[in-house]
């Protein structure tokens, strides 16, 4: 069983700098396949990232970030997430991400490459509003 008072010390950083840098109580990434939850001593673990939401908890403070693509390692409850891309929930644009939506779902679906253009566009604007908790 685990220490109730250990943490986990998380990082998170993209090619331009570390965008976070916290401990937390627990810590949710957004794998390719799915979402995975890290509670403090979880097995050595690597996933590669999807599009979505990373989620941590701290102290009853919670702290959201869309991430894009990448890898997430958890090894001796250091949690460290490289990605493309991080941004805060609270710097995410809902109007602007609707507009990105509307301009997807107008994208044309008229070969194969435009289809997965498309699908891709639409994946990444809910995913933002998602972050965002405007889904």
């Amino acid at each position: 069983m685990t220490d109730p008072r250990q943490h986990l010390r998380l990082s998170v950083v993209t090619p331009e700098c570390e965008v976070l840098q916290t401990e937390a109580d627990f810590v949710v990434v957004p794998a390719h396949d799915g979402q995975i939850g890290i509670l403090p001593g979880r097995a050595p673990l690597i996933c590669k990232l999807g599009i979505g939401t990373l989620r941590v908890r701290f102290d009853d403070r919670g702290v959201r970030l869309f991430v894009e693509r990448g890898f997430a390692e958890v090894l001796n409850n250091q949690v460290t997430v490289l990605t493309e891309q991080a941004v805060p929930a609270e710097q995410i644009d809902s109007s602007q991400v609707q507009s990105q939506l509307e301009q997807a779902r107008q994208m044309p679906a008229d070969s194969l490459e435009a289809v997965a253009l498309r699908r891709e566009a639409l994946r990444h604007a809910r995913a933002l509003l998602h972050a965002a908790g405007d889904d």
